[in-house]
């Protein structure tokens, strides 16, 4: 197939901004409406973490598998199914008539949320080669990001406002029925040369360590440590059991090998610690504007502003800079900002003052739109382009799974602070430890930006390629012989 020029790569990469959109735009929007869910379904604290944390959860544990059967069976495909069970779970769950059939459904869009991100940003990888094209397309990847955050709350308040909260999945549907029947016409089909067998052990034992460790965390404030002490037993296993199976296999679904270059293990922690951030700063923001201040949810989507727009103008900034200049500065600014951030709530309470609470909201907008692009660009750059999806498919996983953590830490400290005690009067204090923990995300980002974007980082990058390389040059040889 004949590379597409470059009208047809920038119509590619809308298509895939498109699949962001819905995905992050129905985040956004579901926690300006996690209040009005909480009256109408008498959920509690934990009932609300659940409906960010059923699909997150179900995110992180299937995008590596999303990710090697796009490679396998095509990312077309897969892109295109993904589309339609999403679309599909957006309509179960604006219709869910209590709390737990919402969490059921949202683990049905989370199950077609898997195929989308890992895989449109695959075939972004595949379809911009140039290493500076690439740059900028994931800037401007990462700007869908600050766009949701900036339109998401302002829409998700003025539909649960005039409609109710069960209207803020309908907007999903008219721009998944765009995506899909875009993709159809103009997104071209592409897998790996050689087709990866699947890896049933490696991804029941993904699902066992996430799936336990974010039920303890959650479930801890309100239970004993004999009920989770099992669980916490069962997470150790699932993870030993990781990294003693997967090396053997020759087609892993987690190809540890990759761990072993600085820069990709650096981009993975960072992904982790940015998104659990973001988890945790939304969920405490929205409980806050809306539970403590009394406000409406347009008005706190309006209060949000000052984070998102600093987001979407950032993001496009950080890709231009990792283009020409590295990884390095836009971690070092995003890991900055974020922890002044929070330790502006932590230590000074900045939610009480409006001025504080402005500057917070921009400090954490200018640290999370530089913090997307470093993370993108170098999880997939130098990897082998037969295992791209693979490669997205870590980067992917370690954001939700950091907000997945995110939610489940930050929101099990509030319900342990707050016990039985008035909500309202005792947020302030009980949040301190959530923001002290969203500044530690913020300094692990400003750490690991330093640390792994070095000479030293960069020559244990140059060893990863050389050991990754044969399995490429076995995917050369195969594809010479069938044809």
């Amino acid at each position: 197939m004949p590379e597409p020029g470059p009208r047809r790569r920038m119509l590619v990469l809308a298509i895939c901004c498109m699949s962001l959109l819905i995905v992050s735009l129905d985040n956004t929007v579901l926690n300006v409406a996690l209040p009005a869910m909480q009256r109408d379904l008498h959920a509690s604290t934990s009932g609300l973490q659940w409906t960010i944390d059923a699909y997150t959860l179900v995110l992180a544990s299937l995008l590596m598998l999303a990710g090697s059967t796009a490679d396998r069976i095509g990312r077309k495909r897969v892109f295109m199914a993904g589309l339609v069970v999403f679309t599909l779970g957006s309509v179960l769950c604006s219709l869910a008539p209590d709390l737990e059939a919402l969490v059921a459904f949202r683990m049905v869009q989370a199950v077609g949320g898997s195929m989308l991100n890992p895989v449109a940003m695959s075939i972004i990888t595949n379809t911009f080669t140039d290493p500076r094209e690439r740059a900028r397309a994931i800037g401007a990847w990462g700007a869908v990001v600050g766009l949701s955050m900036a339109a998401g709350p302002l829409v998700g308040g003025v539909l649960v406002e005039s409609v109710g909260w069960r209207s803020i999945f309908w907007i999903n549907l008219p721009v998944g029925l765009a995506a899909l029947l875009l993709t159809l016409r103009f997104v071209p089909e592409s897998r790996a040369p050689r087709a990866r067998r699947p890896d049933p052990v490696g991804q029941v034992l993904v699902i066992a360590l996430f799936g336990s460790l974010t039920y303890a965390i959650i479930e801890a404030p309100s239970t004993s440590f004999a009920s989770i002490a099992p669980l916490a037993v069962v997470a150790l296993a699932a993870l030993t059991g990781l990294l003693l199976y997967e090396p053997r296999r020759e087609e892993p679904l987690i190809d540890l090998r990759f761990f072993r270059s600085a820069p990709f293990s650096g981009a993975t922690v960072v992904a982790v610690s940015a998104f659990a951030a973001l988890g945790g700063f939304l969920f405490l923001s929205t409980l806050y504007l809306q539970g403590v201040r009394g406000l409406t949810a347009l008005e706190a989507g309006l209060w949000m502003l000052p984070m998102a727009v600093p987001t979407f103008l950032c993001a496009p900034l950080s890709g231009r800079l990792v283009g020409t200049r590295g990884p390095r500065l836009p971690l070092l600014i995003a890991g900055a900002a974020m922890t002044v951030s929070g330790v502006l709530f932590a230590a000074f309470e900045a939610e009480t003052s409006n001025t504080t609470l402005f500057l917070g909201y921009v400090l954490f907008g200018v640290g999370f739109g530089f913090v997307n692009a470093p993370i993108t660009n170098t999880a997939v750059s130098g990897m082998p382009r037969a295992q791209a999806g693979v490669a997205a498919a870590v980067a992917s996983t370690s954001r939700q799974l950091g907000q997945t953590l995110g939610v489940a830490v930050v929101g099990a400290v509030l319900a342990a602070g707050v016990g039985a005690s008035s909500y309202r009067a005792a947020f302030v204090s009980a949040a301190r430890p959530g923001w002290w923990i969203l500044a530690a995300c913020g300094f692990a980002v400003l750490t690991l930006g330093a640390l792994t974007t070095g000479r030293w980082a960069r020559r244990s990058a140059e060893r990863a390629a050389e050991r990754l390389r044969p399995a490429e040059a076995r995917d050369v040889v195969a594809t010479a012989e069938r044809a």
